[in-house]
């Protein structure tokens, strides 16, 4: 764990395509992200869910919101990489996605079970994928190429990244 409360479990690096084992880890590791979120925000009380994670930060109901969000626009343009040649695809901007009406009215149950289902449908894709569809790659304005097999890392990795961003600060808090 890193002592940088923005990056928990350190900031995303790549270095290589994954071999078939790794990508393996990395798909269950998407796999079991629902389960995680829903552990680490259980038994939280209203309070605590509008607490930031740290100073500056978004609050847990942001976090459990934003990973959906998050996990829906790649789930999007996994599907999109898999069926267009190298598409250009459109960035958002997650912080105003954090702050709109529906954010702090919605349960945050409503995105786990989001979250749930998404992740059934996508790890259901991950694992249908041939060997020569990691490398099918979408354009990201900002970013340039991304192969499926980075972006599938980046995904393992964010995940992961934001349930500790919950369970740390519930170590830190006492909760």
């Amino acid at each position: 764990m890193s002592d940088d409360p923005r990056y928990p479990i350190g900031k995303f690096t790549y270095t290589n395509p994954p071999d078939e084992s790794r990508r393996s880890q990395m798909i269950r590791d998407i796999e079991h992200v629902p389960a995680a979120l829903r552990a680490a925000v259980e038994g939280l009380s209203p309070r605590q869910i509008e607490t930031p994670y740290r100073d500056g930060g978004w609050t847990v109901r942001q976090v459990v919101h934003h990973v959906p969000e998050s996990h829906m626009n790649a789930y999007i343009r996994f599907k999109l990489a898999l069926t267009e040649d190298s598409p250009t695809i459109k960035p958002y901007m997650e912080d105003l996605w954090a702050s709109t009406g529906d954010v702090q009215s919605t349960p945050p149950e409503v995105s786990l079970a989001l979250l749930d289902s998404l992740h059934d449908r996508w790890v259901r894709l991950l694992r249908s994928m041939k060997p020569e569809e990691w490398k099918r790659q979408f354009k990201h304005p900002e970013m340039g190429p991304m192969p499926l097999e980075k972006n599938l890392a980046l995904y393992a990795w964010h995940g992961r990244h934001h349930v500790a961003h919950v369970t740390e600060l519930r170590k830190r808090m006492g909760w």
